[in-house]
């Protein structure tokens, strides 16, 4: 989603194994025609890119990454407004790739008000090319600082296939996967079962720490969900994958996990709260009511909003965490909108409150409208809109 309310379609192919699409375009079609732009980074990197990474920055710019390179696009003439430095892969070799089909995971650190520091990219896992051999890292980059360099930080294991999801405390938890392999059908071995919750606020080095593993393996097609009370659904793995004799070595999984995260094994009751304006404009002031705290007071509270994404093969589309501004007066709460759509382009977000490290169920709220008017596209004959 763009800042403008307007849906980027970048990358990916004309069909299963055929011809790549290195262009973009955005949908709706705008007035005057259509907006193919062809991208000669994407052909030069092909096939190494068909699930590129994009997050918008607070700019309104655009971020993207692809195998191991980025670079920041204008928001209208999608130009390279700058060219970013490679991200760094494994020791042993350098073009180490993080997009599909080498298939790490991306994300944005989460935003807190007043939004005035640098914007912060994540990517973790990978794999390189030939060999399989996944990567046991992951980089960051600030791309709108001034001079904008990434950070490795080691994971306690290589994992190709990663599947990030944000939670409602700030954190990351990076699951599912393989230690070997590619994206694909038939492409990778020895399944990561291991759960790990990755912590912005803690020191480099000390961000990650290991959780329970989990018990089925998680291969390609497999993703996280974060649920409305805070838990992780976790669902899919379509591997395709056989042994010598035809047996299915990986099978297609039809099973469904629940994962409960920390923050919800404490044995403190959630917090709660209502609310009755759930369509919100950029910078206005919303109230919650009946804020019901059980172990703090409003005093450490903490509030968060969490974008509705879409998420396949490691790239979480439309992901944001933020932290607004808010004043409480007994149980009510007044709740400052992000400024703009620099810090959230428009879209649905799940709101929580956070009483000390539990969260509360989330309520929908809406940010920024529906300036492209996606409600109405396409006004085709017989189309029925999605029931969003």
């Amino acid at each position: 989603m763009l800042a403008n309310g307007s849906v980027l379609v970048i990358g990916g192919e004309t069909g299963s194994n055929a011809a790549p699409q290195p262009n973009l375009e955005i949908v709706p079609k705008p007035v005057g025609g259509d907006t193919v732009v062809h991208l000669d980074w994407l052909e030069r990197t092909d096939p190494n890119n068909l699930y590129p990474f994009v997050f918008i920055l607070p700019s309104t710019r655009v971020f993207v990454a692809y195998w191991n390179e980025a670079r920041i696009l204008d928001p209208v003439t999608f130009d390279t407004y700058k060219s970013l430095p490679n991200a760094p892969g494994s020791v042993k070799d350098f073009l180490s790739g993080r997009s599909y089909p080498l298939a790490g995971a991306a994300m944005i650190f989460p935003q807190k008000a007043p939004y005035t520091d640098p914007l912060r990219v994540i990517m973790c896992g990978g794999s390189t090319e030939g060999a399989g051999e996944a990567l046991d890292n992951c980089v960051t980059i600030a791309p709108e600082a001034p001079n904008p360099t990434w950070t490795i930080e080691r994971m306690p294991s290589r994992r190709v296939m990663a599947c990030m999801v944000a939670l409602p405390d700030g954190t990351f938890m990076i699951m599912n996967g393989a230690h070997q392999g590619l994206a694909g059908f038939g492409l990778s071995n020895d399944p990561n079962l291991s759960a790990l919750l990755y912590d912005p606020e803690r020191p480099l080095g000390e961000r990650i720490s290991i959780l329970n593993t989990t018990i089925v393996a998680r291969l390609y097609h497999s993703e996280l969900t974060l649920l409305p009370d805070g838990r992780v659904m976790i669902s899919g793995s379509d591997p395709q994958h056989y042994n010598e004799d035809g047996s299915e070595k990986y099978p297609e999984e039809f099973r469904i996990e629940v994962y409960i995260p920390p923050y919800l094994n404490q044995g403190f009751r959630q917090p709660e709260f209502n609310i009755s304006n759930a369509d919100w404009a950029y910078g206005g002031k919303y109230t919650i009511t009946n804020v019901n705290l059980y172990q703090g007071t409003t005093a450490n509270m903490r509030i968060s909003l969490l974008s509705a994404s879409s998420s396949t093969h490691g790239s979480s589309m439309g992901a944001r965490t933020i932290f607004p501004a808010f004043t409480c007066a007994g149980t009510t709460c007044s709740i400052t909108a992000p400024p703009n759509a620099g810090v959230s382009p428009p879209a649905w977000h799940q709101l929580f409150i956070l009483d000390g490290p539990t969260p509360s169920h989330s309520k929908w709220v809406r940010i920024g409208g529906d300036p492209a008017k996606l409600g109405d596209w396409p006004d085709l004959p017989g189309f029925k809109l999605p029931g969003v």
